[in-house]
């Protein structure tokens, strides 16, 4: 199962936090597709991940009981 980007979805990290997603841009200087998105909480830090990144399945080595398949899962 691949996990896809709905832009203007709101998406949970498997660390808690919940972040909306501005739209996709595209890095200049590689074409590398790039998440934009923006924390739903604090200061409300808008930030950029490769897309590839953003829809990763989450290490479960690293982190064995995040309880989430996808580093950031679709909530809204």
């Amino acid at each position: 199962m691949n996990n896809t980007l709905k832009v203007h979805g709101v998406y949970r990290h498997f660390k808690g936090g919940y972040y909306y997603v501005e739209g996709v841009a595209t890095d200049s200087e590689t074409g590398e597709q790039m998440a934009v998105y923006r924390q739903l909480y604090g200061e409300r830090t808008l930030y950029v991940r490769p897309l590839d990144m953003f829809l990763s399945e989450t290490d479960t080595e690293k982190y064995p009981d995040c309880g989430q398949r996808f580093r950031f899962e679709l909530v809204h």
